[in-house]
């Protein structure tokens, strides 16, 4: 099936049902029904079995799923088979944390690249990869064959940079600027602001203490 084809829900959530079987599987979990599975996640078991029926994945019967078959499956669903690789633009403070917790998490995923003008980091190594001048960018993306681009620049160089990754063949952004962004058709677009989501956090905090 082409990932194309799923809505970018399930594939967040195949995403988080192969961490979680991954989990499992250190521990020496050999199977899990659709409810235990859905309970670690806070969702229904109607959601976790409509999700892998769209993939073409079925339990066995009174065992549940095999996790390491699931872990399989779902990776020939949303892994590219001669793998990406990345690029994080800004490796400021936020621009390292990324890097270093992103690195070596996925096989299929390969952080290669990140770029700055700041002198001090041109040219070193910097939470495990090279990181090279802004400057080079177009001819690093082409040597390395970079498809993906991690924005974590200051939000006034963030239009500006989107457009030029765009411009140099990037084909995926994850957006970790303030600023919303605009793709052409062609570019997958992901946004993630932190303020919006601790502010998503603190407004709960604050409906639970009125109750």
């Amino acid at each position: 099936m082409n990932m194309n084809k799923l809505p970018g829900k399930t594939v967040e959530r195949l995403s988080e049902y192969r961490r979680t079987l991954l989990g499992c599987l250190s521990e020496g979990r050999n199977y899990i029904f659709s409810h235990d599975l859905a309970a670690m996640l806070h969702i229904t078991a109607v959601q976790v079995r409509r999700d892998l029926m769209l993939i073409g994945y079925s339990s066995v019967l009174r065992k549940g799923y095999d996790v390491k078959e699931l872990i399989q499956t779902i990776g020939t669903i949303i892994d590219s088979d001669e793998g990406i690789n990345v690029a994080i633009v800004g490796i400021g403070n936020l621009g390292r944390a990324v890097t270093s917790y992103f690195r070596g998490k996925r096989s299929k995923l390969n952080m290669v690249a990140s770029f700055d003008n700041d002198p001090q980091k041109v040219n070193k190594v910097i939470s495990g990869i090279k990181c090279y001048h802004i400057q080079d960018m177009e001819q690093v993306i082409n040597d390395l064959n970079i498809k993906i681009a991690i924005l974590s620049v200051p939000a006034d160089h963030a239009k500006a940079t989107c457009e030029t990754v765009v411009r140099f063949g990037i084909k995926g952004i994850l957006n970790f600027t303030t600023i919303a962004l605009n793709v052409p058709s062609g570019v997958y677009l992901e946004e993630y602001d932190m303020i919006t989501s601790i502010e998503k956090v603190a407004y709960f905090v604050k409906e639970y203490r009125v109750q």
